[in-house]
């Protein structure tokens, strides 16, 4: 697996070995030997899997309280996966990093805690599964507008299929309580 840094320090973009053959593919999407070193925890709490149509858009999420990490995979279909530095004092703080997550390249984004995730799906369905670092806690849930113009996110897609709650999210320049610090 191939371990690729990207303009956000911490978040990650990983590109494992595909084995290829005339009866499919085999690929390692998580093993703790490959992550090591990486600052990224072994140990994951709970796996998500959101099922997607075209032009969905999902976020900008996270929690405050139990801040969750996510190794985010795409089983099928592809997505354009976002992380958003919201930490308090980063020198990063209100930066994006995208990039497609699908299941031609199998590759994996690792969203540290203290970063807001979205990704919105360019296939006509999309399975994506994540690992997270922490539970979900309903009165922990937070979030951003997801077309946030100071961050600039170029979104991939016009016109997103939101939900009501990411419809009325604040932008991050609004938002100055209940985001996590920098240290």
């Amino acid at each position: 697996m191939t371990v690729r840094a990207t303009s956000l320090p911490g978040v990650l973009v990983f590109e494992p070995k595909i084995f290829l053959d005339g009866r499919g593919f085999f690929v390692e999407t998580f093993s703790t030997r490959e992550i090591q070193g990486q600052d990224v925890p072994a140990v994951f709490v709970q796996d998500n899997h959101s099922r997607s149509a075209r032009g969905v858009l999902r976020g900008l999420h996270y929690q405050l309280n139990a801040p969750q990490g996510k190794l985010v995979h795409v089983a099928r279909g592809s997505i354009f996966d976002v992380a958003v530095d919201i930490r308090i004092g980063s020198p990063n703080f209100g930066k994006w990093f995208g990039t497609e997550l699908s299941d031609e390249n199998l590759q994996s984004m690792w969203i540290p805690p203290g970063f807001a995730h979205g990704f919105c799906v360019t296939s006509e369905l999309a399975d994506v599964i994540y690992k997270c670092t922490d539970l979900y806690d309903a009165a922990d849930d937070r979030g951003i507008a997801w077309n946030d113009e100071r961050i600039g996110i170029a979104w991939p897609i016009d016109d997103p299929i939101v939900s009501k709650k990411d419809s009325v999210r604040e932008p991050l320049s609004e938002r100055r309580v209940d985001l996590p610090g920098y240290s």
